[in-house]
């Protein structure tokens, strides 16, 4: 009795044979087969694609923190330089005490009104585009915010905090754009008492 089957061609059995073969070669030279070199090709081109996103990703965050500072921190150098003009308006106010305003006629009064009305103003532009003045009086002293100048003994005082503000600093942003030169308190110095004299005899 015949077997129903198809039987292959030659040709294709001389293709699965040949097939047969190099997979048979490429096993006993220990190189992977055809599937396996393809599935790792495929795994080394998604890790490279993965290690590109990952990149593209890193610059982007990287470009948008450049973009933020350079907004944040582009008026340094001119802010810097205005300050000069806010403490000469503050030495100016600060040339007259209270006794001699009070004495002072309506005009010079006046002027002086005027001259605080412009300081504050300064203060709030500069203050609008992220300068901001430190107030370091009566805080501990910060070798970040603050200079120190001299120091002075300051019985009302911790020893290390601020008692005076010799010129102010100012911020912009996080950043210190100027320090405060300020004095610090210091212990005030101990008086000894005399001591006994027992030199004498009883």
């Amino acid at each position: 009795m015949s077997d129903p089957r198809p039987r292959p061609s030659h040709a294709e059995s001389d293709d699965q044979a040949k097939q047969e073969l190099e997979a048979e070669l490429a096993a006993a030279a220990g190189e992977p087969a055809p599937s396996t070199a393809i599935e790792r090709d495929l795994a080394d081109m998604k890790d490279r694609l993965l290690r590109s996103l990952a990149e593209m990703e890193n610059l982007r965050k990287r470009t948008e923190r450049e973009v933020a500072d350079s907004r944040a921190y582009a008026i340094t150098v001119f802010a810097r330089d205005i300050l000069t003009v806010a403490d000469n308006m503050h030495r100016a106010l600060g040339a007259l005490d209270s006794e001699l305003r009070q004495k002072a006629d309506t005009a010079v009064k006046a002027l002086l009104d005027g001259v605080e009305l412009t300081e504050r103003e300064l203060l709030n532009v500069l203050e609008k585009h992220g300068v901001k003045k430190l107030e370091p009086l009566g805080q501990k002293f910060d070798p970040n915010r603050h200079q120190a100048m001299y120091e002075m003994p300051d019985a009302s005082a911790a020893p290390g905090t601020v008692v005076q503000v010799v010129q102010a600093g100012y911020t912009i942003g996080d950043r210190v754009l100027r320090p405060a030169l300020v004095a610090i308190a210091k212990a005030p110095a101990k008086t000894e008492s005399p001591a006994n004299d027992n030199s004498g005899t009883a």
